[in-house]
């Protein structure tokens, strides 16, 4: 039997061997393709009609990365929880303030998920990068606690942006702005990962 005969819906643990992996590219795209989608979309159209394909967008990305890997991942499911709740009530309502608070909701319940994790022994941030580098469980703890606070400040920092900005500036500082800081706070963050890196996962077939 192999194992896609386990009828789990969700991912494998992250230190899982049959635990199915994206090539990170592709992870990347099917993760930031809705956004890009989302900005162009809004700069043409409007935020109502950005909101209604960004849904559509990340739906398609979710049951692409089903179709590839028979599994769902545990981020992108929340996030997309989130996008279909929040959307809709934009949609429904008429009101652009639920799809604003929507990266509130998503990094506040990513920080909390973390530490929460933390909380009980488990490091859930290798569901996210263990497609990227391995570390050891000491590596995971403290590289998880860290992503936890961030994506608290990330939760802050939306709430400034979105309550004191445009709404065209909003969704460009979303876009263009988030990917940069996280981009940043990723690079910081080298020197824990090489103090704690195990065998990378090309040398591994």
């Amino acid at each position: 039997m192999s194992s896609n005969d386990d009828h789990s819906l969700f991912e494998r643990e992250p230190d899982d061997p049959a635990r199915e992996r994206l090539n990170p590219l592709l992870k990347l795209a099917l993760e930031l393709g809705p956004l890009v989608v989302f900005f162009f979309v809004n700069a043409r159209f409007g935020i109502f009609w950005a909101t209604g394909v960004f849904m559509v967008a990340i739906t398609i990305a979710l049951a692409a990365s089903w179709l590839l890997t028979r599994r769902l991942a545990v981020m992108p499911v929340i996030t997309g929880v989130v996008v279909l709740v929040f959307g809709g009530l934009t949609l429904f309502l008429q009101d652009e303030i639920f799809i604003k608070m929507k990266p509130t909701i998503v990094n506040a319940l990513f920080g909390a998920v973390l530490l929460g994790g933390l909380a009980f022994g488990r490091s859930l941030l290798g569901y996210v990068f263990d497609s990227v580098f391995r570390l050891d469980a000491e590596g995971w703890r403290k590289l998880t606690f860290r992503w936890g606070l961030f994506f608290f400040a990330l939760a802050i920092l939306n709430e400034v942006v979105w309550r004191n900005f445009s709404t065209d500036f909003w969704v460009s500082f979303k876009v263009f702005g988030i990917m940069p800081l996280t981009i940043a706070f990723t690079l910081t963050q080298m020197p824990l990962i090489n103090r704690h890196a195990l065998e990378p996962l090309g040398g591994q077939k």
